[in-house]
């Protein structure tokens, strides 16, 4: 579970428009790579709004968000270079880290945290009118697991495994988001995991057009999931959160992780540490789920160590760094 949340001088004014006028090149800018997901969810808005971030508030780079398939792939990424940052549910980044679970013989103790953005809620949703109303109801179902290499199938396999069900009983579908919403509604599956921020736009747009349930796990189902994935708490998902679901419904919580590699130089880690935190505003205007990216949930949250650029930046601001958070 969680642990227990320049300004340039006057005097060169003059001689920088002479510059400009006899058109001097305009400095060359470092492209950041920031893999995030599919675009059904939220981890690409809220890669596009740090990407923003850095665009407008770190001189010297430039940033852009990547659709990828989400936390497996991200964690690849990372490891050989081909992101530089990513976003990362904190049982995946964990499994990466130590070389267990999906990433059992390949570990990559390369990865690091910047931040905890904001925890992802367990969605099991189905269509009003489908029988489904359990995870015991799945046996035998049409069941879309998440995208492959995405955190949601990771997710996915937890709960169901921590409860008896293997795939052996359901008919799995690797779909999306946008997929699975897509199959709900056309009625090619009978029900979907998501493991995102709520609301996402892929269940918002599904609930505007087809009535939905999501799926409640009991307090046994929820204990023995969180028994199996230290990274599990339990949480709510507000009601009304989405169209018809108007009563609040207890889900099980995990963090999304902002991660680099230890390559990262200190100085860019700290400056983009530093800047998200110093505009979080632009991106809980991205998405409300970055009203949760906090230091207090990045300390409290985070699976792998920091960064050192990233450390440097929270002692600044007076925060004492735990040990096990320290590379």
């Amino acid at each position: 579970m969680f642990k227990e949340v320049l300004r340039r001088p006057a005097g060169l004014l003059s001689a920088a428009v002479v510059a400009l006028s006899f058109g001097a090149p305009a400095m060359a800018q470092e492209q950041l790579s920031i893999a995030t997901g599919g675009t059904g969810g939220v981890y690409y808005p809220m890669g596009g709004g740090l990407a923003e971030i850095i665009n407008n508030h770190i001189d010297g780079y430039a940033a852009a968000a990547e659709v990828t398939g989400a936390s497996v792939e991200n964690m690849g990424l990372i490891a050989t270079g081909d992101a530089d940052l990513a976003i990362g549910l904190a049982d995946t980044v964990s499994q990466a880290y130590t070389g267990t679970g999906r990433f059992e013989g390949q570990q990559l103790p390369m990865v690091r945290g910047l931040a905890s953005l904001y925890a992802n809620m367990v969605q099991i949703v189905a269509l009003e009118g489908s029988g489904i109303t359990s995870l015991e109801d799945l046996r035998g179902k049409r069941v879309s697991i998440g995208a492959p290499g995405s955190g949601t199938e990771v997710n996915t396999n937890a709960i169901l495994e921590a409860n008896g069900i293997s795939y052996d009983d359901i008919d799995e579908q690797r779909l999306n988001f946008n997929e699975t919403a897509d199959a709900l509604s056309n009625g090619d599956i009978d029900a979907g995991f998501w493991s995102v921020g709520a609301p996402t736009s892929s269940i918002l747009n599904l609930a505007t057009t087809q009535d939905i349930v999501i799926i409640e796990l009991t307090e046994a189902e929820m204990a023995a999931a969180m028994d199996a994935n230290a990274t599990f708490a339990m949480t709510t998902l507000a009601g009304g959160s989405y169209n018809g679901v108007d009563a609040d419904i207890s889900v099980l919580g995990i963090p999304n992780v902002l991660t680099v590699s230890s390559e990262m130089s200190d100085d860019l880690a700290y400056s983009i540490t530093k800047a998200m935190f110093e505009n979080i505003a632009e991106l809980q205007a991205v998405h409300p789920a970055a009203n949760e990216t906090t230091i207090d949930f990045t300390i409290a949250a985070t699976p792998v160590p920091l960064h050192p650029g990233a450390i440097r930046y929270y002692e600044e601001v007076g925060v004492t760094i735990p040990d096990d958070l320290r590379p």
